[in-house]
């Protein structure tokens, strides 16, 4: 697939930054309605060194940081938000549904599927190839 946006244009999108921008790229992209991110997993990765040292595994929470950072993009996209902030305002029927290894690479899938003012839900999904790793809700409310 095309990447549509670069790490350099997500920065123009949100305020994430090394080392905390876990997004490498958008390969799909309908402002307000959809995004599709991805992360590759490289082994050099810091929290692998601590999570764990034995078998290291991609922490769970950065994971959902991941599917709200990509959430992010496609809400800050849109012209009435841009230059805003989106925090989270809640996370629900979060499951985790496969270990995500070193290696690799993770797809980021988000669908806003509520809006009223400045708070909205996605329904988040994170993908590794066909698999579901991790499946959630995220409510964000925007601001300055």
């Amino acid at each position: 697939m095309d990447i549509l946006l670069n790490k350099d244009q997500i920065k123009k999108i949100i305020p994430h930054r090394d080392p905390f921008l876990l997004i490498d790229d958008v390969i799909e992209l309908i402002p307000g309605e959809r995004v599709v991110a991805r992360k590759k997993l490289s082994e050099d990765e810091e929290w692998f060194k601590g999570h764990f040292p034995s078998f290291p595994v991609q922490p769970g929470v950065l994971i959902v940081e991941m599917l709200a950072q990509a959430g992010a993009v496609c809400a800050l996209s849109l012209e009435e938000n841009k230059g805003k902030l989106a925090f989270f305002a809640g996370i629900d029927k979060t499951r985790f549904r496969r270990k995500v290894l070193p290696g690799e690479t993770l797809t980021l899938v988000v669908e806003m599927i509520k809006k009223k003012g400045p708070i909205g839900v996605g329904k988040a999904i994170a993908y590794v190839g066909d698999e579901k790793a991790v499946t959630s809700e995220l409510t964000f409310a925007i601001g300055e």
